[in-house]
């Protein structure tokens, strides 16, 4: 008598988790720019309700230059972060990126494009240092970072003062090629009769390249893998070191465009701005989704965190508030953009 074998039961294709089709909606949940995305839209229809002046169109345009000028970094602080790492020194990075612009071309009569090229070659080299010592020491970025702010804004207003004989450079509106640098960097674009700065499209255009960058390269992919987990990055032969050193270079190329827009904008820079502006391209990219742990974020997200900022700084003025109240808003919506994106994401885990 033969006995029939039991036969495991033959699995569905179609149960494997690792197949199975997310939802629209849990796609949507489970993007870390959902909670600064939800905020932003708050933000505007309270503004819009309490501001009478804030959806003239003039206005509106302020608000967008405001986040462009603050958007612009915080592209390259997100990207940065994304990859586990902080730059300290990039609010002081931006001001020695258009100082040496300006004193370079001023103090040896040049055309202003050479001081230009100067300053994207020396800045980039700063992003260069500072990427270097993180490697070669292993010390955090914090660290390695911070000691480059304290450098930066010493040498920003020592050579200043050596070179000027005050705190701001000379001013450069009166010398070659400063009308067409202008018009690259800082000037003003018509959209439907009204005045659109520059910046704005280029902080859209570069906000667009970082989303590209990340979601469709394999750099992208490089970048998300050393964020989480460095060691586990580098056994599956990720260049973590070099990535890091790109990142840092990132951030500086940043710096060296908002520069360029701070010297041809106002023509001469004061060797003081800058500092403490490096908590703010921060705070951008984290009400925008990027953990401070790294391995999370999106540079979609640090735009919108960067237009939270403009509405919030702008909105006040129009509502005819006390400006002392800025910050404390600011910082309201960093903490409950936060706990938003730190509730969404623990439910779309619990859910997956």
């Amino acid at each position: 008598m033969t006995h029939a074998v039991a036969q495991p039961p033959v699995a569905d294709p179609g149960s494997d988790e690792r197949l199975a089709r997310r939802s629209p909606l849990r796609r949507l949940l489970g993007r870390p720019e959902l909670g600064a995305l939800l905020g932003a839209v708050a933000l505007f229809v309270f503004f819009s309700i309490v501001a009478d002046a804030f959806l003239r169109a003039g206005s509106f345009s302020t608000v967008l230059y405001a986040s462009s000028t603050f958007g612009i970094m915080a592209v390259g602080v997100s990207l940065l972060m994304i990859g586990g790492e902080f730059d300290l020194s990039a609010g002081v990075m931006v001001t020695s990126s258009a100082l040496i612009a300006a004193l370079t071309a001023y103090q040896f009569t040049l055309n202003v494009w050479a001081g230009v090229v100067i300053s994207l070659v020396l800045t980039l080299a700063l992003g260069v240092v500072n990427g270097v010592l993180y490697v070669r020491t292993r010390l955090p970025s914090f660290i390695i970072t911070l000691a480059t702010f304290f450098m930066l804004a010493g040498l920003n207003l020592g050579v200043t003062k050596a070179l000027t004989g005050n705190v701001a450079s000379d001013s450069v509106r009166d010398m070659d090629g400063f009308g067409t640098a202008r018009a690259i960097f800082a000037s003003d674009v018509g959209v439907l009769g009204v005045q659109v700065k520059i910046t704005v499209f280029w902080w859209l255009l570069f906000v667009a390249l970082a989303t590209w960058l990340l979601l469709r390269t394999r750099l992208g992919n490089w970048i998300f893998a050393v964020g989480g987990s460095a060691d586990s990055a580098r056994a599956v032969g990720v260049p973590v070191a070099r990535v890091k050193i790109g990142l840092f270079m990132g951030v500086a190329f940043c710096a060296w465009f908002s520069g360029m827009h701070l010297v041809f904008a106002f023509a001469t820079v004061q060797s003081g701005e800058g500092v403490g502006n490096e908590f703010l391209y921060i705070i951008c990219a984290v009400i925008g989704g990027c953990l401070l742990t790294g391995g999370y974020g999106s540079a979609i997200g640090a735009a919108i965190g960067a237009f939270i900022f403009g509405m919030t700084s702008k909105g006040i003025v129009y509502a005819e508030w006390n400006p002392d109240w800025f910050r404390f808003f600011l910082g309201a919506m960093l903490l409950i953009a936060t706990v938003v994106n730190l509730i969404v994401r623990r439910r779309v885990e619990r859910s997956s």
